[in-house]
């Protein structure tokens, strides 16, 4: 018996054994019989072989099922019928668009979201009914199997959409609070792929696909067939950007058409504004960060940071200051001590650590260690230099690298906006918000933003736990407007389509 195949790596390579193309046992062969099977021999990746030679070269064998929407106009002709498919890949994102399963309400509606729209019953349905299959693979989990990464337990859900909802892109938390699913997958399974088939009316239907817990991160491929065509999209939001529309934040905001305040604030920062800048009345990012940081001190959002001490400068604290110091270590121990011991003396904490630790790294006095746990400091660092860069390449129209005073107020009322949507969301003044608030603060200012954009925001600023400070909430803010303004200049149609030659766009984005 013989094999027919085609090289596995989709190239040119083929067998070179006995059959192969050039192989001596094709002369035995009469030539009707050679045209009868479809033998070539050209270098197309396709080759014969004895099923003796297949048993001792191959050891696993993988069959390939192709979908209904792969057949010919020959098949078709004969009678077979083809079926209309849809697919998408997509990504589950930590703190972003990984929200979990329904039973996580308050995060299932940050997943990602597609429609599909039913127009026509299937020809020989009696009920009128439309037949979909629904099919959600994993990607890239075998492959790394072997670095422990094991299938994540996924399913779908699916909701039946009104004209009205359709107008609503993506779906919150709202809808699904009070919607009930018309299907689902028939289990959460840790697969690499579910699959289900229903018979739905036509209309509008809203598909989900999950992880079963939040947070896990993975990409994937949704497939929808059916009998007629079912008109696949994404449920999500257009990119843009303009004035803040939350009732929240507006009266935090200054009204750009009042008249400019003459207070004592802004006169006390003209007056700063004047010191730093000099003669030419222009401020860089440098000068631009010594004034936002004075201006702004007692504004900006505190973060908590947890400072190991140094065992050097243990040493130095206990046989006495350090060379270079004032007063020693422990005078600087003592006063970032004070607000969180509550009243302790400051050397007592030395015995009870020592004391409770008698066994671990940390040695007494004598042996020139001391036990002290990390400190705990609450401290606001300012703006950080990246950001500061940002902002003045946003609001540098002829990339001088400076900016002049009204530029700089104008900055200044964009920070305000920003600062008053990032306290909206993160009431408790940590100075980080959870990745899932993201999209509604960017809302919140103004800006609208698809789920690929929001992942890529997740990746670039998100911290490993899924949070975002208010310097990252800052830099996304700057960079997405920047970035739309830039698009927007050459998109002078209203066409979502802009023409960049390499050199333009490098020397755009790359000052931005």
């Amino acid at each position: 018996p013989m094999i027919r195949m085609r090289n596995p790596w989709g190239n040119e390579a083929e067998w070179n054994g006995p059959w192969s193309d050039s192989s001596p046992e094709w002369r035995y062969i009469p030539e009707d019989q050679k045209q009868e099977i479809g033998l070539t021999f050209d270098r197309d990746g396709e080759f014969w072989m004895s099923f003796q030679d297949f048993l001792n070269h191959f050891d696993r064998v993988e069959i390939c099922n192709l979908s209904p929407d792969s057949l010919t106009e020959e098949q078709q002709n004969s009678g077979k019928r083809r079926w209309e498919m849809s697919m998408f890949e997509g990504e589950w994102t930590q703190g972003m668009t990984a929200g979990g399963c329904r039973n996580f309400l308050d995060t299932f509606w940050h997943n990602p979201q597609y429609v599909i729209t039913l127009m026509d019953p299937d020809e020989d349905d009696d009920d009128g009914k439309c037949t979909v299959i629904v099919a959600l693979m994993q990607k890239n989990r075998r492959s790394k199997r072997n670095m422990g990464m094991e299938c994540l337990t996924i399913g779908f859900a699916i909701y039946h959409l009104t004209d009205e909802d359709m107008q609503t892109k993506p779906q919150g938390l709202s809808f699904f609070k009070y919607r009930a699913s018309v299907g689902r997958s028939p289990h959460f399974i840790n697969t690499r792929e579910v699959c289900a088939r229903f018979k739905l009316p036509p209309g509008h239907y809203l598909i989900v696909p999950s992880t079963f817990d939040p947070n896990e991160e993975g990409e994937f491929v949704i497939r929808v067939f059916s009998e007629t065509q079912n008109n696949m999209e994404e449920n999500d939001d257009h990119v843009g950007y303009g004035s803040p529309t939350d009732d929240k934040v507006l009266p935090n905001l200054p009204n750009p058409m009042d008249p400019k305040p003459k207070d004592a604030h802004n006169e006390s920062l003209l007056k700063l504004f004047k010191s730093i800048a000099g003669p030419d009345m222009e401020v860089d990012w440098m000068e631009l960060k010594r004034i936002l940081d004075h201006s702004m001190k007692d504004d900006l959002p505190k973060t908590t940071s947890y400072t190991p001490l140094n065992y050097s400068q243990q040493n130095a604290d206990y046989g006495g200051p350090a060379q270079g110091s004032e007063g020693g270590g422990l005078n600087i121990l003592a006063l970032l001590c004070g607000p969180f011991c509550k009243g302790t003396p400051f050397e007592s904490i030395f015995s009870e650590s020592n004391e409770q630790s008698p066994g671990n790294a940390n040695q007494t006095k004598a042996g020139g260690y001391i036990g002290l746990p990390p400190v705990i400091v609450e401290e606001n660092n300012g703006f950080s230099k990246d950001v500061c860069r940002s902002m003045v390449a946003m609001m540098d129209v002829d990339q001088s690298g400076k900016l002049g005073f009204e530029e700089f107020e104008a900055l200044l009322n964009d920070i305000a906006k920003w600062k008053a949507v990032f306290k909206l969301y993160d009431p408790e003044q940590t100075g980080r918000i959870d990745g899932f608030k993201l999209r509604d603060a960017l809302n919140s200012a103004g800006y609208h933003l698809n789920n690929r954009i929001l992942n890529a925001l997740a990746h670039r600023y998100g911290s490993r736990d899924g949070k975002i400070s208010f310097d990252d909430f800052l830099m996304c803010a700057v960079k997405i407007r920047t970035y739309i303004d830039i698009f927007k200049q050459r998109d002078t149609e209203n066409k979502d389509v802009a023409t960049f030659s390499m050199d333009e766009w490098i020397e755009k984005t790359i000052y931005s």
